[in-house]
């Protein structure tokens, strides 16, 4: 069985993984140039060295015994370690929160720089647009934010179109400082103070190295308000926030921007994964179960045995 997934974050790897110990061939198609996603390492240089951030999540837990199993597999291979400071059951990856996806996407087919505009069925198969190589696929796989699910969803089973327009996910606004030595804000994070949603010193998480770095998070509703400001505006008010917690001020920075996700969370719909056998179509992602990394992966491995039980 040939199966094509758009979206080669968490969801359609997992669910690549899944179909691939089942024998089946599968290819990916991601719009990034590398692994990462929501779950992006941004490296950049800067005076002190390159640093890095994860500027999109922060970290990840477990409760599912087979998100457990697999965690216990990264852990082995190097690719997570425990972060205490954000919580007793908070792991992160190693040396970068994109250091799992990377690690599955190594297992996988994933086509790179590949936007897909659109997926349509021909008597022979599935056909990925623009697809270059003439590939048929037996079924396909939605594994995307919710609002770039629909209009692919739309033409072949409006339904799950339906469901992905009314999952909404709400936006952040991100700023990445480093610095040319340790800010004096007591704490490695900060949580829900006042602008912030959420502030960590990215460079005291296992294994990393480089300068002082940190990754500021503005709250939902902030970034919502603020969603069409210029980047610099919005670093220097998430900049200015930060400060506020540091006893003897913030130095200038030695480097800083800002990334702007318009799909960073949401609500989540409790539905697992969706699953057209006739069509042979599916979606999986968060935005099906919950707005955890588990919860991605969890999504993807239960469409996986969906279409293994499918005729």
């Amino acid at each position: 069985m040939k199966v094509a997934i758009v979206g080669a974050g968490i969801a359609g790897l997992s669910c690549a993984v899944r179909l691939q110990q089942d024998g089946c061939a599968v290819t990916l198609f991601d719009k990034g140039r590398g692994a990462g996603g929501r779950m992006a390492t941004r490296r950049s240089d800067t005076p002190a060295g390159e640093t890095a951030f994860d500027h999109g999540a922060q970290y990840l837990t477990m409760r599912d015994p087979d998100f457990v199993a697999a965690m216990h597999a990264w852990k082995s291979a190097g690719v997570v370690a425990p972060w205490p400071v954000a919580g007793p059951e908070a792991w992160v990856g190693t040396p970068g929160m994109n250091a799992i996806v990377k690690h599955l996407a190594a297992q996988t087919d994933v086509r790179w720089n590949s936007r897909v505009t659109d997926v349509h069925r021909t008597p022979e198969g599935w056909v990925i647009d623009p697809d270059t190589t003439g590939a048929l696929f037996d079924a396909v796989v939605i594994a995307t934010p919710a609002e770039q699910a629909a209009p692919l969803l739309a033409p072949h089973d409006p339904a799950m179109a339906s469901e992905a327009l009314g999952c909404r996910s709400a936006p952040c606004w991100t700023a990445m400082f480093a610095f040319e030595a340790p800010l004096t804000i007591p704490h490695d994070v900060l949580k829900d103070a006042g602008i912030i949603g959420w502030a960590a010193r990215n460079s005291a998480k296992p294994e990393r190295q480089g300068p002082e770095s940190w990754v500021v998070q503005a709250t939902p509703d902030w970034s919502n308000e603020h969603l069409e400001q210029p980047a610099d505006t919005v670093v220097d008010r998430l900049q200015t926030a930060l400060a506020e917690h540091a006893e003897e001020g913030l130095p200038t920075p030695i480097f800083r921007t800002a990334h702007r996700w318009r799909y960073a969370k949401t609500a989540g719909l409790d539905l697992g994964s969706l699953w057209n056998a006739g069509e042979q179509i599916g979606a999986a992602g968060d935005w099906l179960l919950a707005p955890r990394i588990e919860s991605a992966w969890l999504s993807g491995r239960h469409l996986a045995e969906q279409i293994l039980a499918s005729p």
